[in-house]
């Protein structure tokens, strides 16, 4: 496969691993990219020099372009971005902060930059601030997401008619045929978090895993909007954010119910019951814990055999 995004990153396929907290270490961000998409660390869930040392580990399990993501809410931002040019990482992911801050600086120092958005308004100010590509994601994603609740389904036709740069997609993406379906929208490739989330190197619990791969339909929710908009898998946590709305709980008493530390707690401890379960909707299609590989794999593969039928089938209505 080639296109604006396998170019871009030099890549074979135009998949990327999301950079998902507590999930996206060195061995989940070099087996993607050794299987022939973009594998990303998160940086997230990472203090300044553990990402340094996640980002010397991967250089040594692979050979192949990596990226990382750097959500900028953060206030060692600085010194993320440092530790980024110090070992010559050359792609980087933004997310969560404006993109006219840092892209550049990034690019004034060769790094290719792309900026992950969640609605047209913020698409047009990526693009405008120079970013080399932009991954649009739609509620449907696990995480941290939007707040107008825009699906993939609409988003990807709406910022493509507008932007001329690189467009990836994201939310609600697991197979090939998602995959596809995505590109015949307008996507150049697509950004996957949750498909990797239950995968043997993604570095979150076991438990947590367990419980993407018995997600059914409705398992999960946007939450917290008052906060950082967040969908979860319903637990424990989220049943008493739900009281606390029942009883009109203000913005500081939500703060204080969320505290610090629920998604380590949730995804990479394993705590069921008190912590942050970050997942997306498509997790009930996902039913197996595989090694990244064999997702790639997978995915290239229902992509081709879908691609295929609908050539076949020419949709004469």
């Amino acid at each position: 496969m080639h296109n604006r995004i396998t170019e871009l990153f030099q890549i074979k396929y135009p998949i990327i691993q999301a950079g998902m907290v507590w999930a996206s270490g060195w061995k989940l961000a070099s087996a993607v990219s050794n299987a022939g998409g973009l594998g990303l660390l998160g940086a997230g869930s990472m203090y300044p020099e553990v990402l340094r040392e996640h980002i010397k580990k991967c250089k040594i399990a692979t050979n192949k372009p990596f990226g990382v993501n750097v959500p900028m809410l953060y206030p060692n931002v600085g010194e993320i971005f440092k530790i980024i040019e110090e070992e010559n990482v050359g792609i980087v992911f933004t997310s969560a902060g404006n993109p006219k801050t840092w892209t550049d600086h990034l690019k004034e120092r060769g790094i290719t930059v792309v900026h992950v958005v969640s609605s047209l308004k913020f698409a047009l100010k990526a693009q405008k601030a120079g970013v080399d590509a932009i991954v649009a994601e739609g509620f449907e994603a696990g995480g941290h997401n939007g707040r107008d609740e825009t699906t993939t389904l609409v988003l990807i036709p709406l910022i493509k008619e507008q932007i001329q740069i690189p467009l990836i997609a994201a939310g609600g993406i697991a197979t090939g045929e998602g995959m596809l379906a995505a590109m015949v929208l307008g996507a150049d490739g697509v950004q996957i978090g949750s498909r990797f989330v239950a995968s043997e190197e993604a570095s979150s619990h076991r438990n947590f895993k367990d419980e993407v791969v018995k997600a059914q339909e409705g398992d999960t929710l946007l939450t917290l909007k008052e906060l950082t908009p967040v969908r979860l898998l319903k637990n424990k946590f989220y049943s008493e954010v739900q009281l606390a709305y029942d009883r009109d709980a203000t913005t500081e008493e939500l703060k204080i119910l969320l505290g610090r530390g629920r998604a380590k707690k949730g995804m990479f401890e394993g705590n069921l019951e008190e912590g942050e379960l970050e997942i997306g909707q498509v997790s009930s299609i996902i039913h197996k814990i595989l090694p990244a590989k064999e997702i790639v794999e997978n995915i290239i593969i229902q992509f081709r055999k879908a691609k295929m039928s609908m050539e076949d089938k020419r949709f004469n209505f």
